[in-house]
């Protein structure tokens, strides 16, 4: 009878420390057993430092964009100051052969050497030299161009400056400012997002003028235009291109920054 008792207080004791852990181990989360909390944590880090670097990236890519924008308008700046001080320099030129060939006249004709001196009492009328014409000259290529140009970087009067460019291109196709016009011209819708129509004049410029200075930036924005609307292949292919035509210019580190993005 006492052994009987011994082995039913064993066996209840048994199933009493079996009930515990048993209790134990359905207590327990199963996450936590696999580290499934620690791993959605990590998940959850990760995606919050993805979405920060995208939204850094974009941020960058903005700045560049502006910074971009504002190299072409310095670049314009230069070009219509350079035009200006050509024009001055060739103005006075001409100045001074009239001023010569007055001169040299007025030497033929006996009135600067061994001119006899006026008798007392006499009054020698003095004759005047005749002006020089002072008509204004209708406005030409030179003129009609740093009118555009001026719109953008002066007035910022971008919506009146397409049509002057347009009405530039219309008048002037071969002139040596064309491929300068056609990527004023693509800049100016590029930035309305009007894609098709600035391709086309960008297009003009990396085709038409291919040894313009105007063509890596052509090129680059083409790739950008191509990245804007989902042709990802073309926009590598583009970005390439920039790089390995144009190693040492601006566009290369632009197009090496767009494409590590992509």
């Amino acid at each position: 009878m006492t052994i009987l008792t011994n082995k039913t207080l064993k066996m209840g004791v048994t199933l009493s420390a079996a009930l515990a852990v048993s209790s134990a181990f359905a207590q327990a989360p199963v996450v936590d057993a696999n580290g499934g909390g620690e791993l959605e944590q990590r998940i959850a880090v990760l995606e919050r430092i993805v979405k920060s670097r995208t939204e850094m990236q974009h941020r960058l890519q903005t700045q560049l964009d502006n910074m971009q924008m504002e190299v072409d308008q310095l670049r314009g700046a230069v070009e219509v100051n350079t035009n200006e001080l050509q024009k001055v320099l060739e103005r006075q030129r001409e100045l001074y052969l009239e001023i010569d060939k007055r001169v040299e006249a007025l030497k033929q004709a006996g009135g600067v050497t061994n001119t006899a001196m006026p008798s007392a009492g006499v009054e020698t009328p003095i004759e005047s030299t005749p002006s020089l014409p002072s008509s204004t000259p209708e406005v030409g290529e030179d003129e009609a161009y740093e009118d555009a140009v001026n719109l953008i970087l002066k007035s910022r009067e971008y919506d009146k400056a397409v049509p002057a460019f347009q009405s530039f291109i219309s008048r002037f196709p071969n002139s040596s400012y064309a491929p300068n016009a056609h990527y004023w011209l693509g800049q100016l819708l590029f930035n309305e997002q009007k894609w098709d129509e600035a391709s086309e004049q960008f297009n003009i410029v990396a085709n038409r003028f291919s040894d313009s200075a105007k063509r890596p930036d052509a090129l680059l924005k083409l790739g950008v235009i191509a990245e804007r609307t989902g042709d990802t292949a073309s926009a590598r292919q583009l970005l390439q291109q920039v790089i390995n035509e144009y190693p040492d210019s601006s566009a290369k580190r632009l197009a090496e920054s767009r494409l590590n993005n992509l």
